[in-house]
């Protein structure tokens, strides 16, 4: 960043690090109970299981993505309506936003009521993994409403004055998971039906626990009648995009790189890049986590037209992605076994080869998908969303899935571990090239 944009700011770094470090703690939990899941899973079922469950969790990020695109979307229209004393069109964005979430809820709800094997062996489920893979797909797309529904009310609490209730809420249910989780598992012997319907559960106390804050003197959400408005619910989609393609992006990588796993080592392969894609899920959590903590801060800066406070959030939030990456580099470096036999539960030893070789070369994706995550996060929250939407299409769709296909062909599973880090890495150039452009259109410093 240039000087203007590099001068120490003490109060915003404050800022930055409340709201950062309690989304970060908040989606952290997300993760853990994801985590806790593959545990029990991979400690109760073995393979089987992990391969099952790494087949359904696809259908997690679009609804994870969904939700994240809504609240994201949907909060920041309603942070610029605030800094503009526009009360009604405040109401309007929260209103619309629910509805829009509750709306395309339905099609997973049917599914999951009348076609979950169908879902099921779409996502690649033979005879050994299909009665699991349908189990968890039914009852997780059943309570679709709950999980976008819990992230839409995340994201307007963060903006709403109640950023430490959003975190508690995410807690809370991720504590009610990882407990039910080994009581559905373990004591009752429910297998994978008990492991979806601990995590099915954890998005409805979050719901709950964040109602009081309707209740109380700093709620400035209200629902509103009339017409739903086509134009904010637009701008939910197109602001909160970039959100939604780093999830679903990641449930896309998953369906391509188990179908490459399946080809190369059937089920075990599946199981071994499960492990993999499990453990990145907190990283990208701690990524969500700085870009979420991020927005609310630099949504208010753009509507005060501050250039210069919003690039330095950005430049807080990427050192802060760079540190993360370095630490998590060193571990899959220095500990790539420890960490695969966490999860194999049977000491499968191609399992564990597998799993130690995803580990090492994977997670040379991390600090350029911290860049791109913030990036794209960060063209959005100042309204500037097409950029964003570039870099999430070209990481999530353009770039990852023909190199996972060619590289698999010529250098097999080491190919496809490496697809991701050759795509994330090209994408956050392209983004770095895009901030630059942004700065010339907005001249206040750059890169």
């Amino acid at each position: 960043m240039t000087k203007s944009a590099r001068i120490h700011d003490p109060a915003l770094r404050n800022e930055f690090i409340r709201y950062t470090s309690l989304s970060i703690i908040g989606i952290l939990g997300v993760s853990c109970y994801i985590l806790a899941d593959t545990w029990f899973i991979a400690a109760s079922l073995g393979t089987t299981g992990l391969a099952a469950l790494n087949l359904a969790i696809p259908v997690y990020s679009f609804l994870c993505g969904i939700g994240m695109m809504l609240g994201m979307g949907g909060s920041t229209q309603y942070t610029l309506a605030g800094a503009r004393d526009q009360t009604g069109k405040k109401d309007r964005i929260w209103t619309d936003t629910v509805i829009l979430g509750l709306v395309l809820s339905i099609p997973f709800v049917l599914f999951g009521a009348f076609g979950p094997d169908t879902a099921a062996t779409w996502l690649g489920a033979d005879a050994q993994t299909l009665a699991d893979t349908a189990t968890y797909l039914r009852w997780l797309m059943l309570f679709a409403p709950a999980f976008m529904l819990n992230y839409i009310l995340q994201a307007f609490m963060r903006n709403d004055g109640s950023p430490h209730l959003a975190t508690w809420a995410q807690l809370a249910g991720s504590f009610l998971n990882i407990v039910l989780d080994w009581f559905f598992i373990f004591p009752c012997n429910m297998g994978m039906f008990g492991a979806i319907f601990a995590t099915a559960l954890s998005p409805v106390t979050g719901v709950l626990v964040m109602l009081p804050h309707f209740r109380s003197q700093r709620n400035t959400l209200h629902f509103t009648g009339g017409r739903p408005g086509f134009h904010v619910m637009m701008q939910d989609v197109s602001l909160g995009f970039p959100s939604f393609v780093t999830q679903v992006s990641a449930g896309i990588v998953m369906i391509v790189l188990n179908t490459i796993f399946l080809t190369l080592a059937g089920n075990t392969g599946v199981a071994a890049y499960g492990v993999i894609a499990n453990v990145a899920c907190v990283t990208t959590a701690v990524f969500n986590g700085v870009a979420q903590g991020m927005q609310p801060l630099t949504s208010a800066a753009c509507a005060a037209h501050d250039r210069k406070r919003e690039r330095l959030c950005l430049h807080y939030a990427i050192v802060t992605t760079l540190v993360f990456s370095a630490l998590v580099c060193l571990v899959t470096w220095l500990r790539p076994g420890p960490i695969a036999a966490v999860f194999n539960s049977e000491h499968d030893p191609m399992l564990q080869a597998i799993a130690v070789q995803g580990l090492e070369l994977y997670f040379l994706s991390t600090p350029f998908a911290g860049i791109c995550i913030v990036l794209s996060t960060w063209f959005a929250s100042v309204h500037d969303p097409k950029p964003g939407q570039l870099m999430s299409i070209a990481r999530g769709f353009v770039l990852v899935i023909p190199l996972a296909y060619g590289m698999a062909a010529l250098f097999s599973t080491a190919g496809a571990w490496l697809a991701v880090p050759v795509a994330e890495a090209l994408t956050a150039f392209g983004g770095w090239l895009l901030y630059r452009r942004h700065c010339q259109k907005t001249p206040a410093g750059s890169l």
